[in-house]
């Protein structure tokens, strides 16, 4: 490229007059406190900013910020933000002008950029402020691009601060977190200079390339149709690699072939495949029971989720004089209670010691005899148990105990969900917070485990049902249930007559056998068709028996189990929950 000069001469244009060079760039690295999670249920508590250029630091902005509402003990904890020194702070409407001000001009950087700029433009939607629509970098995309696996482990800014020794130490408090996260970028911008990085418009192509392979294999997605179904990836030994469903299968797999595909085992995953198979399905429920079935049989390496579902745990109520609750792997029909299935010995573990916080059942292994005893062990001293190897209490007042487990697993699970509410609050009175956290999760876990299997076990216990909802363009989608799983799938157009096609869908329905040896194996299949015909549009045409859940059962307590759930997913807002984590190699495609 070339331009005139003043006197008819030509000249070289430089390679910085083709873009804004970074050494000429202001950056404004921000990082935000809040007391939760998303926008919609957290404020904001501090906002902390460091603009800098050309690696000189030009200005600081700090300020703690009244979030309206109080301040979670655990964000307390994390942060050291109390209620009384946010008490005479200013509100955001006050703080937003002044910060917009500071960061006019610049290029805003923050470490995990969706979360603070989120948060951000939130409060200006809120409070009619402007959002000038700054161009933005995200120090951990960045790093994931430029850095290996063999240098950090991961993309956490703890982690990368560490790496690039930065002198100021992530401590969850804005400025010195925006502190550090400038030292992050100043590193990033060194390792991105040797790659030929040196303009603004470089960088943000660098963050949102295509790799290599993806361009390669671009071509592998020519021919899947646009219609809901299942897709495998597969390689050149015809195996599966990766399966996955859509409700348009060619926008979902083109996907994997731009720029937006950034996970890092899918990028590996492509490198290898050689083929895709569409399988196209009548609607959406059948497409996502038919990838749970695919993945159960041929565990693909590149899926996490339900390869082993023969491999679920539950927990068993024994059935000699004493009972204690045990581990097993299948279900058996033995008038016996099983709670479960769990996905991993951990959260069957944490469910079981929910139990035991509130009921002295035993935890020792083996069968007590009623006539010989043994000596006690610990719990006993410490009062969680009874000491039925002593015979310090009769069977049938052992039972009771027993019985109160059986009931939260067949009907109400009330004793023990308010038994735990109060141990909590106790723990909390006493400003004992992890211990009242920790019991709080294994609450939910316990819940969520009756909760399910009381749902479960309602629609499984169905020999047919026939469940139909709207397409949306007139028609029907219809879906034949036998005990709890998918056994025919189909469509009525419009303009059709829906009930002959459910008369050949029922005719040509598979048979299923209920079996409680294999409850664990489809309890995914069984959640996801609940979860269907669930929902308000969906309309029963035939239910072959009464389809019922107990009226005072664990249903009840769902609402509860929401708000945990809901508290946990906020409880620490400055987590990179994209779980981004560095490339096998370091980018080398030129830029």
């Amino acid at each position: 490229m070339q331009q005139a000069a003043p006197a008819g001469r030509w000249i070289q244009s430089t390679f910085d007059e083709l873009g804004q060079p970074l050494r000429e760039t202001t950056f404004v690295v921000v990082d935000l406190e809040t007391t939760g999670g998303a926008p919609g249920g957290s404020a904001i508590t501090e906002i902390g900013a460091v603009k800098v250029r050309g690696g000189e630091v030009l200005g600081e902005f700090q300020t703690l910020v009244d979030p309206g509402i109080g301040i979670p003990p655990f964000i307390t904890v994390l942060t050291g933000i109390t209620d009384a020194m946010v008490a005479q702070a200013p509100p955001i409407p006050e703080v937003l002008p002044a910060f917009l001000e500071f960061a006019r001009g610049s290029v805003l950087v923050a470490h995990n950029a969706p979360f603070d700029l989120s948060h951000l433009k939130a409060a200006c939607e809120a409070h009619g402020q402007v959002w000038p629509g700054f161009r933005k970098v995200d120090t951990a995309v960045l790093a994931r691009r430029a850095l290996s696996r063999d240098e950090v482990r991961n993309c956490k800014l703890g982690t990368l601060a560490q790496f690039f020794r930065s002198p100021t130490t992530p401590v969850h408090r804005a400025l010195a977190d925006a502190q550090a996260t400038v030292h992050v970028l100043h590193g990033l911008l060194e390792r991105l200079g040797n790659l030929g990085i040196q303009t603004l418009e470089e960088l943000e192509t660098f963050t949102t390339q295509v790799s290599e392979a993806q361009r390669r294999k671009r071509h592998l997605a020519q021919g899947v149709p646009s219609a809901p179904g299942v897709y495998l990836f597969r390689d050149a030994r015809d195996r599966p690699l990766y399966v996955g469903t859509s409700k348009d299968l060619r926008t979902r797999v083109r996907q994997y072939f731009v720029s937006s595909e950034q996970r890092s085992r899918m990028a590996e995953m492509i490198g290898a495949a050689e083929r895709i198979e569409a399988i196209v399905c009548a609607h959406s429920l059948e497409a996502e029971v038919r990838e749970l079935r695919l993945i159960a049989a041929h565990k693909p390496p590149y899926n996490r989720r339900s390869k082993h579902p023969e491999r679920r745990l539950w927990l068993r109520l024994t059935t000699d004089a004493y009972p204690r609750l045990s581990l097993v792997r299948q279900a058996r029909d033995d008038g016996t209670a099983y709670l479960g299935p769990f996905s991993s010995r951990r959260s069957a573990e944490a469910a079981a010691t929910a139990v035991y916080d509130v009921l002295p059942i035993r935890q020792c292994g083996g069968v007590l005899s009623t006539r010989k005893t043994k000596p006690a062990c610990a719990l006993y001293e410490i009062r969680k148990c009874e000491a039925p190897c002593e015979h310090r209490v009769s069977v049938e007042a052992y039972g009771r105990h027993a019985e109160a487990f059986r009931e939260a697993v067949h009907g109400d699970p009330s004793r023990l969900v308010e038994r735990l509410l109060a141990r909590i609050e106790t723990l909390s009175e006493r400003q004992r917070y992890e211990e009242a956290a920790t019991a709080r999760n294994r609450l939910a876990t316990l819940l969520r485990a009756v909760i399910r299997s009381q749902r479960t076990r309602a629609i499984s216990a169905v020999p047919e049902m026939v469940a139909a909802r709207s397409d949306g363009q007139g028609g029907w989608e219809i879906s034949v249930v036998r005990f709890g799983r998918l056994a025919a799938a189909g469509v009525a157009a419009r303009g059709v007559p829906p009930l002959p096609i459910v008369d050949q869908l029922i005719a040509a329905a598979e048979t299923v056998v209920p079996d409680p040896l294999t409850d664990g194996v489809h309890l995914e299949e069984v959640e996801r068709v609940l979860s269907w015909v669930e929902r308000p549009e969906t309309r029963l045409v035939k239910v072959d028996t009464i389809w019922s859940s107990p009226a005072r059962g664990a249903g009840r307590w769902g609402e509860l189990l929401s708000r945990i759930e809901a508290g946990r997913q906020g409880a620490d807002p400055f987590d990179d929950r994209r779980r981004l984590r560095p490339e096998s190699r370091p980018a080398r495609a030129a830029v």
